[in-house]
């Protein structure tokens, strides 16, 4: 199984990005315009769309992926430059033993216990430390040994003025241990709020 990256730099002069950027719900129906419409329930995990806004050296970008191929003519005229890749090159490379870079922007949290009291079973965000701490345990539980982390927090996901999800990015290194988790990671994503723009792990081959 393979799947398809998209890297749009949006046009930030057009008010269709502006409107998406601002909105998560519109963003999320807008990443969604790329595959098909009759999909039905669960569309996103049925086509592994994942996708996450960052800021770069050179501006803004939004990462979109999908494990059907994204139907570009879909997007509005002039919204952004955009290229596309497969990533089957990349997975087949994956195997024990590999060394690798990693981005990931996620929703560390965990849920409250007992000892909580009123706030018992509610999901807690993690920030700092505690966030490091989750990502490790959640790269090794896909496949990865991490073996440099930083984190960094990014602005909160709302929705009508509530937070809907905390968000850390997560970049550094570490080696492939099972391939076809680490293949699974990459092509589910990882962690909640993955329809808001978490989840997408992107990995790059690192030199020896």
């Amino acid at each position: 199984m393979t799947a398809w990256l998209v890297r749009i730099l949006p046009n930030l002069r057009q008010r269709d990005v502006n409107n998406d950027l601002a909105d998560p719900d519109r963003l999320h129906k807008r990443m969604m315009m790329l595959v098909p419409d009759e999909i039905g329930e669960q569309a996103r995990a049925q086509t592994g769309v994942l996708f996450r806004v960052e800021d770069t050296r050179n501006g803004l970008q939004l990462l979109v992926q999908s494990s059907m191929k994204p139907d570009l003519s879909r997007l509005p005229d002039g919204y952004g430059e955009i290229a596309m890749r497969e990533l089957d090159g990349l997975l087949a490379r994956l195997k024990p033993g590999t060394l690798v870079h990693y981005r990931i922007a996620a929703n560390p949290s965990k849920r409250l216990g007992r000892n909580a009291g009123p706030k018992a079973g509610k999901i807690e965000a993690l920030r700092g430390a505690a966030a490091e701490e989750w990502w490790v345990a959640r790269a090794a539980a896909n496949g990865l040994a991490v073996s440099t982390v930083s984190s960094q927090s990014q602005q909160d996901i709302r929705a009508k003025g509530t937070i809907r999800h905390a968000v850390v990015r997560f970049d550094g290194s570490a080696m492939v241990t099972d391939s076809e988790a680490v293949r699974a990671a990459v092509l589910q994503g990882i962690g909640r709020g993955k329809a808001y723009g978490c989840g997408l792990l992107s990995l790059a081959l690192a030199p020896r």
